[in-house]
């Protein structure tokens, strides 16, 4: 996933402004305006770094004469100690870029960290982890930039992006295959159309209607595994519904395609990473 640098820019300006609505009380009246300063980024514990380019540009951002020099790349293991980032610059400047840049830093690298732990635990596994929508409001294309530098896959970005039949589409729409049949009459060819199931019976339903993906929702494995017997390629397969890491393997030996898990953004814990002056 490529990270759209003016969506960076408007999420960091937007984060400054909260953090410092009319400046910053403490550094304004402490810290000479001249003063220089050395830091560095470290982490505090071990884990997959995502989110060095956009701690870099909160800092450039706030102060364009900032020397922000990355040790690590998106993507990369760290151990406890290592070090991230050396930063060079006015002392003021640093202080008030440090928490903005290690939110969304921390953030990041404790999804992409997160996310590892799941790849990891279907290797050998023809299956995908992927994110899905549960992400903090207006931070989206971080979150799922984070999921892709862990070794996972992005699900649909939003709404716009793919048909999704879910449940209360199919109650109002009547049942899958009318929900099916009309959506396919207005949307255009190259878009395709994923189904939710909640039953072996929804899924044959689906297969009949001719759905190109179908979700097996909240079912256990040998419900998934019969299921994924009888659709035998004739669809992509996606289980998702409280997958956890101690589940995640058992459900990628259903054969599935793809595993969608919401924890991985929506009760990630941030990765532990400090800045100190040297």
């Amino acid at each position: 996933m490529i990270l759209n640098p003016m969506y960076i820019d408007e999420i960091i300006h937007r984060a400054l402004k909260e953090d410092m609505p009319y400046g910053d009380i403490t550094t304004d009246h402490l810290i000479d305006g001249n003063q220089k300063s050395n830091a560095r980024l470290i982490g505090k514990e071990s884990g997959v770094i995502a989110g060095m380019d956009v701690a870099k540009r909160v800092f450039e951002l706030l102060d364009s004469e900032i020397v922000f020099e990355s040790c690590v790349k998106d993507g990369d293991r760290v151990q406890k100690g290592d070090v991230l980032a050396y930063l060079s610059g006015k002392t003021a400047s640093i202080l008030k870029a440090e928490r903005t840049a290690l939110n969304l830093l921390q953030r990041m690298s404790g999804i992409a960290t997160a996310t590892s732990l799941y790849v990891e635990e279907v290797k050998g596994c023809s299956v995908r982890i992927v994110d899905t929508r549960k992400t903090v409001p207006g931070l989206r294309m971080l979150d799922k930039y984070a999921v892709t530098a862990g070794g996972g896959h992005n699900h649909r970005y939003g709404l716009s992006d793919a048909v999704l039949i879910k449940d209360n589409h199919i109650a109002a729409a009547g049942g899958i295959k009318n929900a099916i049949s009309i959506i396919r009459s207005k949307i255009p060819h190259t878009v395709k159309i994923e189904v939710e199931t909640e039953n072996f019976e929804q899924v044959m339903e689906a297969i009949e209607a001719k759905a190109d993906i179908i979700m097996l929702d909240n079912m256990d494995c040998k419900e998934m595994k019969r299921c994924v017997d009888f659709i035998n390629r004739r669809a992509l397969v996606e289980a998702s519904g409280n997958v956890s890491l101690k589940t995640v393997r058992e459900i990628a030996q259903t054969g599935v395609d793809i595993i969608s898990v919401g924890a991985i953004t929506h009760s990630v814990k941030a990765l532990d990473i400090s800045l100190l002056f040297c």
